[in-house]
């Protein structure tokens, strides 16, 4: 069962790392979540408190950037389009 944890940690580490080379930025966003969480599966199973809450961090980051940032740019691209019509 622990080589399912880390393979999960490689993951996720793989994703985040991934996401840093990646330019779109929605790309970015999605990649730092999934792997945000997996890697906080895996700082639950090897019980780190700090990884934990610097996972948690960075999870809660990821989202608020996915949620609040691209739905503005989503309204904002669709508000310019009605302007050029």
């Amino acid at each position: 069962m622990e080589i399912v944890y880390h393979t999960l940690g490689g993951i996720g580490l793989l994703l985040i790392t991934i996401g840093i080379i990646t330019h779109k930025r929605l790309t970015q966003d999605v990649l730092y979540l999934v792997g945000g969480i997996l890697l906080e599966i895996y700082s639950l199973y090897i019980r780190d408190n700090i990884f934990i809450i610097l996972q948690l961090v960075f999870i809660l980051a990821a989202l608020v950037d996915l949620v609040v940032r691209h739905p503005a740019r989503a309204k904002g691209r669709a508000t310019q389009k009605r302007q050029r019509g």
